[in-house]
């Protein structure tokens, strides 16, 4: 009997090599729990048929000696992840029937290790939202309370790896895509920076957000996920070489934004539990260090103008004419309507217009230009800041998840889940968020995250912290 509760890669990875389990052993015990919970969590919107034949795969590179660190090693997919063959939906009925035709290039890496792909998961439709609730297919779960939501987009990501549904998920992060779900459900999910991991064959929301990030239970499976995803593409133009990573000194300064927490709509019980986390740090041995960022507080308003102008431009593709759902009109213009107007949910029709209206001849310059330039303002201060500490820590989201269909009607007050997680996309630095304690909701315990921050290309600051944080 596979304990797969009490799994990680590392231990996985172990246990493979040293025979105890086979990869299609490890494949079928993942099987029979999604059988058992899946139905109910709405966590995997497809379980691939093909997943023991995956393993079979996988057994034989590891008889041969040909082992990677993931080798064998079962995955969840969220569904705006393109595998060659394999349907896409980004949670959209837009895109019914659509068959992707190529590999994402982390999809790619992931094969050539001998990964073992068990299905695509539920997602905000196109990445919009922070509660899955906007996915087409249904909302998921919390796996530890079904009354709340995981978090979004990436919820159905998460939900597998906390249900233990998948031994590790790939997400993407716009705003907090992935980050603000692990926070949720008490698991690692980090947001690397932007370019660090190839954007190819990933559905594109906001092309100068957007980011792969891994789903794991460890701060070090997080690591050895990220290791292998990483790296320059000849297909992304704004990915990163390697050779460019930074690998600033070990961490010692532990810069907390204070003023910001004032603004965020935090909870007494969930600011109770930041500042217990700060005082951990400190027994560590890190110095603490109150600190100034100017602009940070414009970085949701800064998001809420870039992203939906993005969101305008990226979705244009999806008309009816060239993939998935085609509705007749009586002209032309006609299809164009009815396809998106049954095809788009109401969150995505509504990030359109507002992206189409930032970018108007009349706005353009009001807002969009005026964004940008915020946005430079508020990385130059992410910038100088790091010259001073070696990594931020602020809340992953402002309290525990919330109930499901609470706030769903209420945009603003789901925007404002994102308060925390946006700054980072908007910079472009590498932030993780990791279990940080509970708070007691109506007699179940729900986690909170802690949110580590450091500069452009020091995913190591985020490992080290997050390893003694959490004792690994």
């Amino acid at each position: 009997m596979i304990d797969i509760r009490n799994l990680t890669i590392k231990k996985a990875r172990k246990h493979l090599d040293d025979k105890d389990f086979s990869a299609r052993q490890l494949a079928e015990a993942y099987l029979e729990e999604i059988s058992k919970v899946n139905t109910d969590l709405n966590a995997y919107l497809e379980v691939y048929k093909d997943v023991l034949e995956q393993a079979d795969v996988a057994d034989k590179k590891i008889a041969k000696g040909e082992i990677s660190p993931l080798t064998g090693i079962p995955l969840a997919i969220k569904d705006n992840i393109l595998i060659s063959g394999k349907h896409a939906s980004a949670g959209s009925k837009i895109l019914k029937g659509y068959i992707a035709t190529y590999d994402a290039t982390v999809i790619k890496k992931l094969k050539d290790e001998g990964v073992v792909f068990i299905g695509r998961t539920n997602m905000d439709e196109f990445a919009m939202g922070s509660s899955t609730e906007n996915s087409a297919f249904g909302p998921t779960k919390n796996p530890l309370d079904k009354t709340r939501v995981t978090g979004g987009s990436s919820g159905g990501s998460v939900a597998t790896v906390k249900m233990n549904g998948a031994l590790f998920a790939l997400g993407s992060d716009t705003g907090g895509s992935v980050r603000q779900p692990a926070s949720f459900c008490g698991v690692v999910g980090l947001k690397p920076t932007y370019g660090s991991v190839s954007r190819y064959g990933l559905m594109a929301m906001g092309s100068s957000l957007d980011v792969i990030g891994p789903i794991t239970k460890t701060v070090t499976d997080a690591e050895i996920v990220f290791n292998s995803i990483k790296g320059k593409d000849e297909f992304d133009s704004t990915s990163q070489n390697e050779e460019g990573i930074n690998n600033k000194k070990t961490p010692k300064v532990i810069g907390v934004p204070y003023h910001i927490l004032e603004g965020g709509g935090m909870s007494k019980e969930a600011l109770n539990s930041f500042k217990e986390s700060i005082q951990k740090l400190e027994g560590l041995g890190y110095e603490i260090r109150d600190i100034k960022l100017p602009n940070i507080g414009y970085s949701l308003a800064v998001y809420y103008v870039i992203m939906p102008a993005e969101v305008s431009s990226n979705l244009a593709r999806f008309d009816g004419v060239k993939y998935g759902l085609h509705i007749d009109g009586k002209d032309l213009l006609d299809d164009y309507l009815k396809t998106r107007g049954e095809g788009f949910g109401k969150e995505v029709r509504r990030r359109i217009l507002i992206g189409t209206y930032v970018l108007s001849a009349g706005y353009h310059d009001a807002y969009y230009n005026k964004a940008i330039t915020l946005r430079q303002k508020i990385t130059d201060e992410f910038i100088k800041m790091f010259e001073e500490v070696d990594v931020i820590v602020t809340p992953t989201t402002p309290g525990p998840a919330f109930k499901i269909g609470e706030i769903v009607n209420d945009p603003l007050a789901m925007y404002l889940e994102d308060i925390f997680t946006v700054p980072a996309n908007i910079s472009g630095i590498p932030a993780m968020s990791v279990p940080a304690g509970t708070v007691e909701v109506d007699g179940v315990s729900l986690p909170l995250g802690l949110q580590i921050m450091a500069p452009h290309n020091c995913e190591n600051l985020l490992f080290e912290v997050g390893k003694k944080f959490l004792g690994e």
